[in-house]
């Protein structure tokens, strides 16, 4: 058709034309075309670009052969599995980091950098939750919110993460209790201003230490002090914001391990039957439970407290659609989970009962897990894949025998269990900390917040407009941010300790 459309003239030139067009078109990147010398040149500039990337980045990784990849697909298998497997040959998830590298060196970049670095924060817009709060509550357990994590969720993840803060920064402010008198009120720097503290929350460790440790290390202080404040209670009391999310909110913060009781606890890791249970197969770790119900020589129980404000805040807004949310970090997610436990119990009509924990071990057997599930309690675990705080008690056989132990009929009552749905993220998805980050920073609380504010899914990388200003991630985990920000940091002349003071966070 085209050569009878054609002058004879011009037939020559367009078929000269057409099969250089056609030369041009033949492309490593195009499985149906043979490699020409061409293009063997061609791959060999972008090892040469990959490996110069490689070393800026101080990375070993070596760059994907795309011809070799297309070589190794079968000529007779299915286009599908041809472009799959070509997909899959590229390593694209591989080659991600290092062509983010490259880019986030750009102008426009190092603005985002520093707008990051700035000391404004910068939230995502707080949506109407309105006739949806119970699923961000997790009445379906937050089924199709995970993963993808949906926009309203990670808001209220980070939200309720910032509570936890504020109860460590209130507790390292001043951490010493009187031994003598009953504690003075507490003032706690609410991250919510919508928000006002209500009760302030010991716990008091069931176990102390010999009396030679005071003569030994004196100057030890409130480090050996059995009672210590470990959070608040605290209540929406703003008529816009309840309106926004559908319901006025009680939140219960629970800081993480401070003191050396609180350490002893953590080790006490067998299982104990809870007071005044029928169910002799429902058991716990006894340290935590410990903190959780045991007095001290002027304060309650951390047990007997919180039910007593829970039942006061109760009354107080009767007839009003409530809800009641525990979060807490490593021992306080612990405790998370028994405060809910006794919370579910402590009255005819309880509002719904959820828990956001972060870098939570483990807490009981598989029959405190059904108990907490009976009693409609539901637990959002967030879990950085390389924390090992969440894999404890009970990792210490390994985690395959440890799952044969479970499937047994005594496994089953003395193996421990995690409780809830899980939002896993990960340290290495993040484009400013090392892959192989400490275990410290693994843990910390301010990580977890970063991390979970750049979760998008499983399978996608650390999203490109995450909010959460890195000033504290950068002054707590300086050894573990890569060299790459922390030179353009200075590059940017931006003194983060001097122009941007914050209290140290918590891990």
């Amino acid at each position: 058709m085209i050569s009878s459309a054609l002058p004879p003239q011009n037939l020559h030139s367009f078929h000269a034309k057409r099969a250089a067009f056609q030369h041009r078109l033949l492309s490593p990147l195009n499985p149906s075309a043979k490699p020409r010398p061409r293009a063997t040149s061609s791959t060999e500039l972008n090892r040469q670009h990959l490996s110069n990337l490689d070393k800026l980045l101080q990375k070993t990784a070596q760059p994907v052969d795309p011809v070799e990849v297309i070589n190794k697909v079968s000529d007779n298998g299915s286009m599908e599995n041809k472009g799959r497997g070509f997909l899959e040959g590229l390593n694209l998830a591989r080659l991600w980091d290092e062509a983010k590298a490259a880019e986030e060196m750009s102008p426009r970049h190092l603005n985002r950098l520093q707008r990051l670095l700035s000391k404004t924060e910068e939230y995502s817009p707080r949506t109407n939750l309105g006739s949806r709060w119970r699923e961000y509550h997790g009445c379906r357990d937050w089924a199709g919110l995970i993963d993808p994590l949906d926009e309203n969720l990670r808001r209220e993840v980070v939200r309720y993460g910032e509570f936890i803060q504020a109860a460590y920064h209130a507790f390292h402010s001043n951490p010493a209790t009187p031994v003598e008198e009953a504690p003075s009120p507490r003032h706690v720097a609410l991250p919510d201003r919508f928000y006002k503290m209500t009760k302030s929350l010991y716990a008091t460790s069931s176990v102390g230490l010999p009396k030679w440790v005071d003569d030994v290390a004196p100057d030890l202080g409130w480090m050996t002090q059995r009672s210590s404040w470990i959070g608040y209670v605290a209540v929406c009391d703003n008529g816009r914001e309840i309106q926004r999310m559908g319901r006025r909110d009680i939140v219960i913060a629970l800081r993480g391990t401070a003191t050396c009781l609180e350490w002893a606890e953590n080790l006490r890791a067998q299982l104990v039957e809870i007071p005044e249970n029928k169910d002799p197969t429902q058991k716990v770790e006894c340290g935590f439970l410990g903190l959780h119900k045991t007095s001290g020589s002027h304060v309650p129980s951390l047990a007997e407290a919180v039910v007593g404000e829970v039942r006061r805040l109760m009354e107080l807004y009767k007839g009003e659609t409530l809800s009641i949310t525990v979060t807490g970090h490593s021992l306080g997610a612990a405790l998370a989970l028994l405060v809910a436990d006794e919370l579910a119990s402590c009255a005819p009509e309880v509002p719904p009962i959820a828990v956001f924990s972060f870098g939570g071990p483990r807490v009981g057997n598989r029959g405190f897990a059904n108990r907490i599930s009976s009693k409609n309690v539901k637990v959002l675990r967030i879990v950085n894949n390389q924390d090992l705080i969440t894999r404890v008690p009970g990792a210490f056989m390994g985690e395959e025998r440890e799952q044969e132990s479970k499937n047994t009929r005594s496994g089953k009552m003395w193996a421990y269990t995690h409780v809830g749905t899980e939002l896993r993220v990960d340290t290495r998805m993040s484009p400013y900390l090392k892959p192989n980050a400490d275990v410290a920073c693994c843990h910390d609380l301010e990580a977890y917040l970063h991390l979970v504010d750049g979760f998008l899914a499983s399978n996608c990388p650390f999203r490109a407009n995450a909010k959460r200003s890195l000033v504290r991630l950068l002054n707590d985990q300086r050894s573990n941010v890569k060299k790459l920000y922390m030179s353009r940091a200075k590059s940017l002349s931006l003194s983060h300790r001097r122009e941007f003071p914050c209290p140290a966070s918590p891990s």
